[in-house]
């Protein structure tokens, strides 16, 4: 896939990525952390801990997901999970390290998985907290919000096939 003249591609993550993927799931958290009073060692104590425990548990809750590292000019700029069931498609998470995000990455990635719903007739859909950003990409691609759990909705793009 190219967005921009630039190549994206996809390749199952591997243990010699935890390193990288590690990166990732802080970028997510470094406006939060910049805001508490902790020191570096405390605040890479707390990611550890934190990317482990969402390691664990998307591998134990779904292991048959796709577990993908996002590539730009074949150097990892993110990560994507995917599930594919049935019924319906679910993104269980979608990342770029802060400097790749609005290049139109995530864009080009998420339609390639609503074209993917339509061809097999599915729904896609994914969990998002209230605050996050990327919420008005979903809607901007025809996501609407089917369930509401306080801070955290469920997006989903139904098949118009």
């Amino acid at each position: 896939m190219t967005t921009e003249n630039i190549s994206i591609t996809l390749r199952e993550a591997s243990d010699e990525d935890e390193g990288f993927l590690r990166a990732v799931y802080a970028s997510t958290r470094a406006q939060e952390l910049a805001m508490v009073p902790w020191n570096d060692e405390q605040k890479e104590a707390f990611l550890k801990m934190q990317f482990d425990a969402q390691h664990s548990y998307y591998h134990a809750q779904f292991p048959e997901a796709s577990y993908q590292v996002i590539l730009q000019e074949g150097k990892p700029v993110g990560r994507m999970y995917v599930l594919r069931q049935e019924k319906e498609i679910r993104i269980l998470d979608v990342t770029l390290l802060a400097q790749h995000r609005g290049a139109g990455i995530g864009t080009a990635l998420i339609r390639e998985l609503i074209d993917e719903a339509d061809r097999a007739g599915q729904a896609l859909n994914i969990w998002v907290e209230e605050y996050n950003p990327s919420r008005s990409l979903f809607a901007r691609l025809g996501f609407l919000k089917v369930h509401d759990e306080g801070i955290n909705y469920l997006l989903e793009y139904r098949s118009q096939k």
